[in-house]
């Protein structure tokens, strides 16, 4: 096999992690989840985790960098790529197959185009020079910048665009120095739905997650010393939840701006993925309609020619 990774990608509710754990159980492989959110312990319904994915004919298929930090911690791409450096190694130290799998571009980026990423520290003064600003001008300062790491999948909250605007104007002013990145040739494979039918799962899965308690993890959260700042930091589910529980918006009113939420961050990712094959990553579509086992035969069929 000419390749050493499989990367999984897609937007969100396309069944991502179910068909990475198939695919990895075939090949002798482990997971490395590349979600920008499942790294935190106790945001499990909200982020989508979809745990019980991981299990293939009653086996659980090995999977990396999920509950690996405390809720509050500002986890960055920085941070995964050096992470998913050593879990690669170590994978293939073990003789197993690494499976990357997620929807988060910039991570999933930051590891097929090796990335030259730095430890960006806080900028106060700027951070001071920004408050106040409201989210649509900071999406503009952050546009105009040059480097340009980010896209609006990034800045859904006023802290993570200040957050970015700091990272980039850093990067600006700094030179920056290649990641010891090993020699990566991944076979990427998207998984795709229409764009009606993209949205019918985004809602069912919505549903879902508010029946299995999704709202109580976020009071639990809250519970455990967490602030609404700092989970509405977080934004989409942790956002909405977090403004229906603290009173500021009803069950209504939450559930339908969350849901109009999510089918735009889908959309997003569906253009930072476009993005990606404009930049030069070969991504191979698949039907997502198609029966499990005709999308691990169709994935094992690219991975050995």
């Amino acid at each position: 096999m000419k390749y050493n990774l499989l990367t999984i990608l897609g937007p969100t509710a396309t069944g991502k992690t179910g068909l990475a754990a198939h695919v990895a159980a075939r090949l002798n492989g482990e997971i490395i989840s590349a979600d920008s959110r499942q790294v935190y312990r106790g945001m499990d319904l909200g982020t989508g985790k979809d745990l019980a994915d991981y299990f293939v004919n009653g086996v659980e298929v090995p999977s990396h960098l999920v509950d690996i930090e405390n809720a509050g911690v500002h986890y960055n791409v920085y941070r995964f790529q050096t992470d998913f450096i050593r879990v690669f190694n170590e994978i293939q130290e073990r003789s197993k197959f690494p499976v990357l799998c997620g929807g988060s571009g910039l991570y999933l980026e930051a590891v097929l185009k090796n990335y030259r990423l730095i430890e960006v520290p806080p900028n106060k003064e700027l951070r001071k020079e920004l408050e106040g600003k409201s989210l649509a001008e900071l999406t503009e300062i952050l546009k105009s910048m040059k480097n340009r790491l980010h896209n609006d999948t990034d800045v859904e909250t006023d802290r993570r665009a200040i957050r970015a605007i700091e990272i980039e104007k850093y990067y600006s002013e700094h030179p920056q120095e290649a990641s010891e990145m090993p020699e990566i040739n991944s076979l990427n494979v998207g998984i795709d739905f229409d764009r009606e039918m993209r949205r019918d799962r985004i809602t069912l899965r919505l549903k879902q997650r508010l029946e299995e308690g999704m709202l109580d993890e976020v009071q639990k959260l809250l519970d455990s010393g967490l602030t609404p700042d700092q989970l509405i930091y977080y934004g989409l589910e942790y956002k909405f939840l977090t403004l229906h529980l603290i009173g500021e918006l009803s069950y209504d009113e939450m559930f339908r701006q969350l849901e109009i939420a999510i089918h735009q961050f889908a959309k997003r990712q569906m253009t930072w993925f476009r993005g990606m094959e404009k930049r030069g990553t070969k991504i191979h579509w698949i039907n997502g309609h198609l029966p499990m086992e005709e999308k691990v035969a169709e994935v094992i069929r690219l991975l050995n020619h």
